[in-house]
């Protein structure tokens, strides 16, 4: 359910007399079968009487049942809405390697799957990496070939990563690698256009054959550093409408029920789970010192990755969309006093000055 139609129904319900609770649940097939990560918000009284079923039908990291009461009347939902929006862009970024590595390094489905398998045994190790490995390794029964080279490029959804981005925008937070990756499964769809349009401009040879073995080091600490930055951006939307709905939201819990059962549980949520319980108020995981490390091991990498990607005309967005985070995130000084200008010139918009306190406005058309 969207977090709006949830927040009405509790408002109304409670009204009422009745306890509700917007429950979100992640984990699919298997999930269902084997635990999913449940995600509840809504009435605490209410909750707290199934709790005991609730905890037992999650799925376990340790013996710690991957569930949590999140928070009053939509926090549920909104938790589930933003783990969305964060698989759609971890779900960009691995369909980016692979694209690096199909058409830009010319590696076969065996030679990717051996990779893929490889780096889930280490610090990508996530429940996606691993189902992308075994992807690699499915025979279709009707044609003999990879089933994944008989799917059409056209990749579907159902609206969520979309309602995430909405929120984002409306919130002020900037989610530019989840944007990215809706705006990509938008682009997917245009099949006919794209192949008119590579006709029309002509399609870069994407060659990256000669060099495949120095990139592939590189290519895994590019995804890395970009997995960084897409839960980086979902845990400072999170952080951003709990202050605004009154949420409540303890990003910490928010990390551990999401270590297994879901589809985004990842190693990497151990240590985001740290670098909140050390800092509950962080605004942001790059400034978590020890997260913060990791990037500037890895970010050269992503550099590279991507100018060699530009150089033969490989599309890598959400790649794109990390660094340009990362490089945004830690500047000091970005050139939005000239669209300030540009607003004050045309509209009178006013601006703010550096060395004084107050709004200020110019007559730009006189000398």
């Amino acid at each position: 359910s969207h977090f709006r139609d949830t927040q009405r129904r509790a408002e109304e319900l409670t009204e009422k007399g009745m306890t509700y609770l917007g429950v979100g649940i992640s984990g699919g097939e298997q999930g269902a079968r084997y635990g999913p990560s449940i995600m509840p918000g809504g009435d605490a009284i209410g909750y707290e009487r199934v709790r005991p079923i609730f905890e037992a039908v999650a799925a376990k990291v340790n013996g710690d049942s991957c569930v949590a009461y999140l928070g009053p009347g939509a926090a549920g939902h909104y938790v589930k809405m933003v783990h969305n929006g964060i698989e759609y862009g971890l779900m960009q970024l691995i369909a980016e390697t692979y694209d690096i590595m199909k058409r830009g390094m010319h590696l076969s489905n065996e030679q990717i799957q051996t990779i893929y398998r490889e780096w889930n045994r280490q610090e990508l190790n996530s429940y996606l990496l691993e189902i992308t490995a075994n992807i690699f390794g499915k025979v279709d029964d009707k044609t003999g070939k990879h089933l994944i080279d008989v799917i059409l490029d056209e990749a579907a959804q159902k609206g969520t990563g979309m309602w995430t981005s909405e929120s984002a925008l409306e919130l002020q937070s900037p989610a530019t690698v989840i944007n990215t990756a809706v705006a990509m499964r938008d682009l997917s769809g245009l099949k006919n256009e794209r192949v008119a349009a590579g006709k029309m401009l002509g399609c870069p040879a994407g060659n990256l054959k000669s060099r495949p073995e120095r990139l592939l080091d590189p290519l895994k600490n590019a995804l890395y550093v970009a997995m960084i930055m897409t839960y980086a951006q979902g845990m400072a939307l999170l952080r951003t409408a709990s202050e605004t709905y009154g949420f409540g939201l303890s990003p910490a819990e928010v990390a551990r029920i999401w270590r297994g059962g879901c589809i985004i549980r990842a190693a990497l949520l151990d240590k985001i789970r740290q670098a909140y319980t050390d800092n509950p108020l962080l605004p942001n995981l790059l400034l978590d010192p020890r997260l913060a490390q990791e990037v500037r091991k890895r970010e050269a990498d992503l550099r590279s990755i991507i100018c060699n990607t530009s150089r033969v005309g490989l599309p890598a967005p959400g790649l794109m969309a990390s660094l340009s985070y990362l490089d945004s995130y830690r500047s000091s000084r970005l050139p939005a006093n000239l669209i300030q200008a540009q607003r004050d010139y045309f509209g009178a918009h006013t601006y703010k000055r550096a060395d004084a306190e107050g709004a200020f406005h110019t007559e730009w058309g006189r000398s």
